[in-house]
């Protein structure tokens, strides 16, 4: 199966939904592809899609999926890199009118030059051969967040300890 989610920004990625379905309708792609859709104008006629979905069904997909495509939101892309998967990451650009700027774009360049293992689409044109050339590379990502966590909790104790 392949999940692709395109976040929740309120601006629709009709590029990348369309860009999927169509392959999918041509019979380019061959197996369940189910589409988290956001606010996305474009109905896909030959995959199951969702609009939004709680964070434990979206895990789920995460989990499932042979392969994860997502939009340029960091959250999106490093939730599959932090349970080992290797994203097919398709940044929102500005001048498709899918964001306001390009950051999505420039950070995941720079992702990318920083060694971090995720596959840049650019071009919707290019996601077939991305999903057919797709082999899993273990993702060396560790999350920090529990450490993160930890930190910012002994520095809010320090602040409301007694100083009696």
């Amino acid at each position: 199966m392949i999940f692709v989610t395109v976040g929740t920004h309120e601006q629709p990625f009709d590029r990348l939904v369309k860009a999927i379905d169509d392959l999918v309708g041509e019979g380019k792609i061959n197996e369940e592809v189910i589409i988290q859709r956001g606010y996305s104008k474009y109905l896909p006629k030959h995959c199951k899609y969702f609009d939004l979905l709680p964070w434990q069904e979206m895990k789920k997909y995460y989990e499932d999926a042979r392969i994860i495509i997502t939009h340029g939101g960091p959250a999106s892309f490093i939730d599959a890199l932090s349970i080992g998967k290797t994203p097919i990451v398709v940044p929102r650009q500005s001048r498709f009118n899918e964001h306001i700027n390009d950051h999505q774009l420039i950070f995941t360049r720079e992702l990318i030059e920083y060694g971090v293992n995720i596959i840049l689409i650019e071009n919707v044109n290019d996601l077939l051969n991305a999903i057919n050339g797709y082999k899993i590379i273990k993702s060396d990502y560790v999350s920090k967040t529990n450490q993160f966590n930890n930190s910012l909790i002994a520095i809010v104790s320090r602040l409301f300890e007694s100083k009696d």
